[in-house]
This record gives structure tokens, sequence and C-alpha cells, in this order.
């Protein structure tokens, strides 16, 4: 079993990496934060195999805070450390104003030596991460996180403030970042002090501002992102965390006639649309065929009939349908097709098309199936 002690472990970065290795079985975690004590910090250097230094301070009333919450915490640290005789692992997350004059980057790059003279000293293994502007669930708004206040304001409708839409800037996600420390517990990222790579996203102010306001309008647009992009996956993901619980549920828009009731659930340029709908017994939808366009049907709930004919002619295909089977029924083009409700009760159907509905090229043509 190994022992890992995280600095800092209430604070963003830090909450995320505890509730990881919550789910290992090989690994006990003790986290210090900055209400607890001199004595638990040292407790926690005296026992642990793994150090994950993710305490600091970054945005203080006095900027001698940097001082004394960044070197000065490293430093204390060290010398514990060095009067035990221990020399554990110590990962430490720094920040790329370590390159930069300015008083937050200077108290990083002093805590990055006295870690790379402790190592020197005793032999211990340090890593450091310079780490982006990080983004993620739990991450506080209104801060020091340009996309934590982005998300957090976008969806309680709250104002956001741009200064300049196209000046860039640089994220990487509290996930990859993770990844790469429980790595380091696994002995899996070998190299010198500078920690391992974590991906990083380019982007501008107006973008990063204009694909969570997209998110924020989903519940009435029903358009998802490309969730092929890794950044759009991990930038929803984050956003959705700070959607208030309220806010979570929303109606769909729905359209009833004398068969049924019918509404859209969601589309996207990438994947198509899908439709749920309720049709009553004896009603058959559909009686139409494509060009292009495919469908699937799912029948889910009741029993249904579903033909098919060649839009030229020839015989008809059938499919008996049932909601306790999971049967997925393929609709190719040069078909029409129709489906019926052949059950006592309602027939409940989920649709896929692999195209958004375009009003003006519908792809869509009416022809019965007993033409």
């Amino acid at each position: 079993m190994r022992k890992i002690f995280i600095t800092g472990g209430r604070g963003f970065l830090g909450r995320n990496l505890a509730v990881h290795l919550s789910e290992r079985k090989d690994c006990e975690t003790r986290i210090v934060d900055r209400e607890d004590s001199a004595e638990d910090l040292r407790k926690g250097l005296l026992e642990a195999d793994v150090i994950f230094h993710l305490a600091g301070v970054n945005r203080p009333q006095d900027p001698i805070e940097f001082e004394s919450g960044n070197t000065g915490l490293t430093e204390q640290m060290c010398q514990i450390l060095r009067e035990s005789g221990r020399s554990p692992k110590i990962v430490f997350s720094s920040s790329i104003q370590a390159e930069l004059n300015n008083p937050y980057g200077a108290s990083k790059a002093k805590a990055e030596n006295a870690l790379r003279k402790f190592a020197s000293e005793t032999g211990a293994s340090v890593r450091i991460y310079r780490l982006k502007n990080l983004f993620g669930k739990w991450c506080r708004p209104n801060y020091n996180s340009v996309t934590a206040t982005f998300c957090n304001n976008i969806a309680k409708d709250l104002p956001i403030s741009i200064s300049d839409p196209v000046y860039e800037v640089e994220l990487s996600y509290v996930d990859d970042v993770v990844a790469a420390f429980l790595a380091e517990i696994d002995g899996q990222q070998a190299g010198d002090e500078a920690g391992a790579e974590i991906p990083a996203y380019r982007i501008q102010l107006g973008d990063l501002a204009g694909r969570i306001q997209a998110f924020h309008e989903m519940r009435s647009t029903l358009t998802l992102p490309d969730f092929a992009d890794w950044f759009n996956r991990a930038l929803y993901a984050t956003y959705l965390s700070y959607v208030l619980p309220q806010e979570r549920q929303h109606e769909l828009d729905i359209k009833s006639d004398p068969r049924g009731s019918l509404a859209e659930f969601i589309k996207g340029e990438h994947f198509g649309q899908i439709f749920v709908s309720r049709t009553k017994p004896g009603i058959t939808r559909g009686n139409h065929y494509h060009h292009t366009k495919t469908e699937k049907f799912f029948v889910v709930e009741g029993d249904g009939l579903i033909r098919m004919r060649p839009v030229e002619g020839g015989p008809v295909v059938e499919y008996s349908v049932t909601g306790s089977a999971y049967q997925v029924i393929d609709i190719p083009p040069g078909l029409t097709h129709s489906i019926t409700n052949v059950g006592t009760g309602e027939m409940v159907t989920l649709f896929w098309a692999s195209e958004k509905f375009d009003p003006n090229r519908p792809d869509t043509y009416f022809l019965p199936v007993d033409f």
C-alpha cells in the first residue's frame, strides 16, 4: 500500500486528484490544506511515499504572501524531510509563469530551486510540472480561471467581459494533469525533473466564450458540438458542472396530432438527428423514401411492423419489432418505408437520421409502401 500525501488537497487540482486516488485500492491518501496545522503537514511528510505538492498562493491580498505561501512552504517541507532523513518522490505543481519576471512567477521559480537542491542533496526524485491555465470541474469562478468564469456566468445567465476577443489563451484540462500525476505513482513517467508534457489547447477568448454559449443554448437548439474533438468534450463537461441543479432538466418541444406525438431529442452536424415518438394503436408513420438520408428505427415500447419496398416496385419486406427485444432496423435509401403500431397500447420509438432535417433540402418524398 503506497502512502500518498497531497498539499493543497482541497483546492481545485488537489480535489480532483484526491477523488481519483480514492478509486484506487493500492493507495492510502492523506491531504492537508491551509486550514490544517503544521503538525498535520509534518505527519503527512513523514509517512508519504509520494508527495504531490499542490499548495500555493496565486492571488494574495499582500504580494509578500507569494514568498511565504510558495517559496517558504516548499523550503519548510524540504527541511522537515532533511531532518527526518527521508527522500520520498515529490511531484510539484509549478506554473509557466516561473519563466516570467513577476512576484508569483518568481516565488514559483524559487520553490523549484528549493526542490532541486533537496533532490541533489538526498537523491530524491523530484518532478516539476509547469502547468498552463487549468480548467475542469470544481475550479473557482471569478478568481483566476477565465474558463471557470465564463462557464459559471454563462450557465447562470450572468454577464461576461471580454476585452480582446482575439486574445489567445493556452489551456490544459485537469483530468489530463491528473492522468500524468497518477502515472508518476506507477513509475510510468520517465525522464529528468521536468514533468510529462500535458496536452494544451490554444483558443481565442471570443471562440472560448462562443463555444460555451452554444452549450448553454443546447436546450433550445438541441445541437451537440463535435465531440470527436477532445477539447469540446472536456469544455462541455466543465460547463455542465456549473449548471444549477434546477436548470439540469428541460422539456422538449412536442409535436402532437391524432397519430400521437413526436419530439426532436438531439442533433449534430457530425452524427445526424434523434427523434422520439409515441404512436397510437393502428397508426402508421412514414410512407416515404430518401435518396441519401439513412435512418435507424428502434422500438423501445410496444409492438410494431416495419415495411419497405423499392421505389421502382418490387416485393415488400416486413420486420416485426417489439420493445422487449431491443431490435434496430436499418432503413437504406431508395426504399419507401413505414412503421405501424400493431399492438394494443402506445408504441414508443427512437428514430435516428444520418443528417439534421433541412427544410430547404428535406430529402423526404411521399410514396406509400403499398403503391
